[in-house]
């Protein structure tokens, strides 16, 4: 089997992980075959499933979490998550287990690097990928909009770039009520709606910052480089850690196609109620992908 190498990443300190290396046991029935990454609270693992017999992603609570109730929710929600969202641009779960020394989500395993990763290797994405990315995206968001559901962490590296790419990491979605009830930033700063910095202060969060999520990663995709400065994730001064509640977001290229512009600045309006919804955001990326020679669609279909 060969085993695919775009989504390395470096290990984390070893008391915070299992170490588990190629061909020891995750469980009975998951072997690990490499480290992909991780969070806080989780490591992700590449691994083989003895129940579909291929590989798969294992979402594993490190071992300082397994007790934390915080961290277990997080699964938890997770998981829920995954079962109400079913999307061909949304990653799938298949089973997890929430019980045991052991807690973990076994995710589909899809080929292609993350979008950050595909960045900073080669640079910015040409139109005929970062078009039909856009689509996907919105496709996504609009049914995660008919289903009730925000995803709430919309960067580069939540997309893998598969066929169709796929949004992944639903770890801190919510269904739209309780989105809306948050009382803490929540997200990725760099890539997080004004309204998610610090609610209900700031604003509510909802679908609309899924939007802005969307944008700020097509946004990274078209320039190489985010569309706002870096804050201070220390400071106490919530415009400090987070700029995009006041600045105003860097200019795109002048090689990029007009609607293009117009659209994904609209995307990070501050005002929620200005931005585009998320077909409105695909109506206006599709007539430039249309004018795309057919040579270099690569296969997408155009209306």
């Amino acid at each position: 089997m060969t085993v695919p190498t775009a989504l390395q990443a470096p290990s984390p300190e070893p008391s915070e992980s299992w170490a588990f290396s190629q061909g020891d046991p995750i469980t009975a029935e998951l072997t690990a075959m490499r480290l992909l990454g991780g969070g806080s609270s989780y490591e992700a693992y590449l691994a083989f499933d003895d129940v579909t017999y291929g590989p798969v992603v294992v979402k594993v609570l490190r071992p300082s979490q397994v007790a934390d109730r915080t961290s277990l929710r997080g699964l938890v929600r997770e998981v829920e998550a995954l079962a109400a969202i079913t999307h061909p641009v949304v990653v799938r779960a298949l089973r997890h287990e929430l019980d045991g020394d052991r807690p973990h989500l076994v995710l589909e395993q899809i080929d292609g690097p993350r979008l950050s990763t595909l960045v900073r290797r080669y640079g910015p994405l040409p139109e005929h990928q970062y078009l039909p990315l856009g689509l996907q995206l919105a496709g996504a968001l609009h049914y995660l909009r008919r289903v009730g559901w925000t995803h709430l962490d919309v960067k580069p590296s939540n997309v893998i770039m598969g066929s169709p790419a796929r949004l992944i990491d639903l770890s801190v979605a919510r269904r739209i009520d309780r989105a809306r009830e948050l009382g803490y930033p929540i997200g990725t700063d760099d890539y997080m709606a004004p309204e998610q910095c610090d609610p209900p202060a700031t604003g509510r969060p909802g679908f609309e910052s899924d939007v802005w999520g969307v944008c700020a990663t097509l946004f990274h995709a078209i320039c190489g480089y985010r569309p706002f400065r870096s804050g201070d994730p220390v400071s106490d001064d919530v415009t400090a850690r987070f700029p995009q509640l006041v600045d105003e977001p860097e200019e795109l290229p002048r090689s990029v196609p007009a609607e293009v512009v117009e659209i994904v600045r609209a995307g990070l309006a501050k005002d929620p109620e200005k931005r585009p919804l998320p077909h409105e955001l695909a109506e206006a990326l599709e007539p430039v992908l249309a004018r795309q020679p057919r040579a270099v669609l690569s296969g997408f279909r155009v209306r």
